[in-house]
């Protein structure tokens, strides 16, 4: 009897007491999608690898841009004399090219077909690259401007002595050793595949290339 009454005594929920719908659910906003389903996986991604391409400069191409600053270098060599005379062991580092200066010399009007050969075969040659160009240009303008000073001499005609003869010494003094920088920074530079940019050459030759 006691499990009769306490069965009695439980609540029982029928149909009729179940709780109604909120009259309002239907107006409601659809639940987003995250409360309805897990939200979508997606495939990990590769971590991409960017490499980087390296052309060397080919060794003709390092070799003709080396050769083509000789001509200034050579040609400047004038323009040392007065330190050659005033100290006689500078020479000596200039030995080992004197035969090569010599087979130059010997060689009637080389300077001149130096100069056209350097000019039309290399710079105004569009089969050769961009850097060999470019190099062939500087040192063709260079070779340009180391005839100035030597007009410059003839036209003022500073003598043997007093101040105009003194700033001609220093003139091709600076002259002389701001080629041999040319042609060292130039010629050390397209060895190891680089360009060199020389001071006061490097944009009128840019412009001509």
């Amino acid at each position: 009897m006691a499990s009769i009454s306490f069965l009695r005594l439980s609540p029982i929920t029928s149909p009729k007491t179940l709780p109604k719908p909120y009259p309002f659910s239907s107006f409601l906003p659809p639940l987003p999608l995250s409360l309805k389903s897990p939200s979508p996986t997606f495939p990990p991604l590769k971590p991409t690898v960017t490499r980087m391409s390296y052309n060397p400069t080919p060794a003709t191409e390092r070799l003709i841009s080396a050769v083509a600053y000789t001509l200034p270098f050579f040609n400047s060599l004038q323009y040392g004399r007065f330190l050659f005379a005033q100290y006689p062991s500078l020479g000596l580092l200039f030995d080992p090219i004197v035969p090569l200066l010599n087979l130059y010399r010997s060689i009637p009007y080389a300077s001149f077909v130096a100069f056209f050969a350097l000019y039309l075969g290399v710079v105004r040659n569009p089969s050769f690259s961009q850097y060999v160009r470019f190099n062939a240009m500087q040192a063709v303008t260079l070779d340009v401007l180391l005839v100035v000073p030597l007009l410059l001499a003839r036209i003022f005609n500073p003598g043997r002595s007093g101040l105009g003869f003194k700033l001609m010494v220093w003139g091709h003094n600076a002259v002389f050793l701001f080629s041999c920088f040319c042609f060292v920074y130039g010629l050390v530079s397209s060895v190891l595949g680089k360009t060199p940019y020389l001071p006061f050459v490097a944009e009128a030759a840019g412009r001509q290339v």
